[in-house]
């Protein structure tokens, strides 16, 4: 039987398209990449006001017409009304599989991959513990092949440092940056050791300000967004990683490596945020920030694979 093919529906937002695509590669799908953009007023409605949906794109979106696929997955509200319209073009063919809460009627989907601080629930819902990805131990093994000759000559522990950025729930702004920083440089000093830090897209110039002066008191590496991303190779190599709060991505990827993650809080609140970080706790993944680097076990959190294997079992594939 040849390999069934997926369409991962992107809007262009990494974050999303990464937990689609990670399920997707989960599942051993055929991926390709279907870059849409709805036109306005589309792309400011709800998706049950959407009116034919494959039609009113922007002219840079890729065409959706058939053959359809056996697979379409998505993230995000921009492409749900599009998922809804394939599966419906194919006669129920092509499988629609959606992550997170759609906000509309579950009915329309095959599968709903959905984290449990979003509170959907139905026979076709596959609850998880944070978000899905393309987390892998090949991915991880590959970076850490690539980047471990960087830190040749580093002392350990490596403390790996992801930072998120700014959203409308939470703020990362300088102040805070220069408190971890602070609390960092200290643990380090007293004990030794070497900081690994990754900002992501999203973290502004001023976060990342106050590392780079550490890092000219103390060992490590700064990655400076221009080169390679070392993030899989410098999760794979560290001894303990520290997230900020505001990215459930950073931290569920952080837990599927089984190492000591340490959650450095923000200003801000979220229902939904600290729901997600309790559970983590409760499994005994993460930890809160205080400025110590501590050891602990826990089984490592693969809810990517978890979800894929259900598909499998409900789908006889």
């Amino acid at each position: 039987m040849s390999q069934r093919t997926a369409w991962v529906l992107s809007n262009g937002l990494i974050g999303m398209d990464n937990q689609s695509i990670g399920l997707a590669e989960a599942l051993g799908l055929d991926v390709h990449i279907r870059r849409i953009q709805p036109m306005a007023p589309w792309s400011s409605l709800p998706p049950s006001l959407w009116l034919a949906p494959l039609r009113f794109l922007t002219p840079d979106s890729d065409r959706l017409e058939p053959p359809w696929p056996d697979v379409v997955i998505g993230t995000g509200r921009l492409n749900v009304a599009a998922s809804v319209a394939i599966r419906e073009q194919s006669r129920g063919r092509t499988l629609n599989i959606r992550i997170q809460h759609p906000r509309i009627s579950l009915a329309k989907f095959d599968f709903v991959v959905a984290p449990q601080h979003d509170h959907c629930r139905g026979s076709n819902v596959i609850e998880t513990v944070g978000a899905v990805g393309r987390m892998s131990h090949a991915r991880l093994d590959e970076g850490a092949a690539r980047f471990a000759p960087l830190l040749a000559g580093l002392p350990r522990p490596f403390v790996t440092v992801l930072l998120g950025g700014s959203n409308s729930r939470y703020i990362l702004d300088a102040a805070f940056a220069r408190r971890l920083a602070g609390q960092l440089g200290e643990s380090l000093r007293s004990n030794g050791g070497s900081l690994l830090v990754t900002p992501s897209r999203r973290t502004g110039a001023e976060v990342v300000a106050p590392f780079a002066e550490l890092l000219n008191k103390v060992p490590g590496r700064l990655w400076d967004g221009q080169h390679d991303n070392p993030y899989f190779g410098w999760l794979a190599l560290a001894d303990y990683i520290v997230v900020t709060a505001d990215s459930v991505n950073m931290a569920s990827e952080a837990a599927f490596t089984g190492k000591p993650v340490l959650v450095a809080g923000l200003t801000g609140r979220s229902n939904k945020f600290e729901q997600f970080h309790r559970s983590l706790q409760e499994r005994g993944c993460t930890r809160p920030f205080t400025g110590e680097l501590v050891n602990w076990q826990y089984a490592p959190l693969d809810e990517t694979r978890r979800a894929a294997s259900l598909i499998r079992q409900q789908t006889g594939w």
